[in-house]
């Protein structure tokens, strides 16, 4: 939906997602929903130190009619602190994206890998992995340009031809190979749990991510995805300090089915 004059909190009322930036620590959602308490002549107890908590908003959220650079002014106009970008292998257009949020003084903070359901890395198809490992690669030199430091990665896809199985280990050693580059740009590639059949709890997604045994593997938690099979306290609760960053979205369950809400209206339990 396109706003002329949004104000901020229009602007988060029509929004069904949003990125959450911690420098690679726990985002506290209720902070970023919770109204300040009204007066009652007591004085409030001391609140605890902050989180360095950056409210953001996904790139591709904003009207797609502007330009990059009205974008990014936008973002920052409505109270958006950081942007989540996606995949982009034109280096010019990705040098635009660049331009664009510095102009803003908005940073990019991650990048939404763009090539992992097309193309999983849990296929056995050798030829659909390395284009999927080529735009993880990609996603990473965007960061590095962009100053970003974590890249969004879907893992893997279960489906009738890839087992539950197949799709750990298979996506694990693809992964690997993505460890070197990762180290020597600084980015961490985070995990995100989504409708992808795997990782269906943060038991499995925290072995999962133990097991490379590296900090440039970590989760990126959506808040939202888990409501089908799970509690988002939970989750946060299991994996802990390996959540670099965070996706808030809320979610209704509906008796004919399920449907995407403005934050605050659906099931999530944000006092939680």
């Amino acid at each position: 939906m396109f706003m002329e004059n949004p104000s901020r909190r229009e602007f988060l009322k029509s929004s069904l997602t949003v990125a959450c930036s911690t420098s690679l620590g726990v985002c506290g959602a209720a902070e970023l929903l919770t109204a300040s308490p009204a007066s009652s002549g007591v004085a409030p107890a001391p609140s605890p130190a902050p989180l360095p908590i950056k409210k953001g908003v996904l790139l591709d959220m904003l009207p797609a009619k502007l330009s990059y650079a009205d974008r990014m002014k936008m973002a920052r106009d409505v109270g958006f602190e950081v942007v989540q970008a996606p995949t982009t292998p034109d280096e010019h257009e990705a040098e635009e994206i660049r331009k664009a949020a510095d102009g803003a003084s908005v940073r990019i903070d991650s990048v939404m890998n763009m090539d992992h359901w097309q193309y999983p890395l849990s296929s056995s198809d050798p030829a659909v992995v390395e284009k999927s490992l080529a735009g993880m690669r990609t996603s990473l030199q965007n960061a590095k340009l962009w100053g970003s430091d974590a890249v969004l990665l879907v893992p893997a896809v279960v489906n009738p031809q890839t087992s539950y199985r197949d799709a750990w280990s298979r996506s694990q050693k693809e992964i690997r190979k993505l460890l070197r580059l990762a180290e020597e740009l600084k980015i961490v590639i985070a995990i995100e749990e989504v409708w992808n059949k795997f990782l269906l709890s943060p038991l499995e997604m925290s072995a999962y991510i133990k097991e490379f045994q590296s900090p440039w593997i970590q989760a990126w938690f959506d808040v939202g995805n888990v409501l089908l099979y799970g509690y988002p306290q939970d989750w946060i609760r299991t994996l802990g300090k390996s959540i670099a960053k965070v996706h808030l979205k809320d979610f209704k369950r509906r008796e004919n089915g399920y449907e995407w809400v403005n934050l605050g209206d659906g099931d999530v339990d944000w006092e939680a």
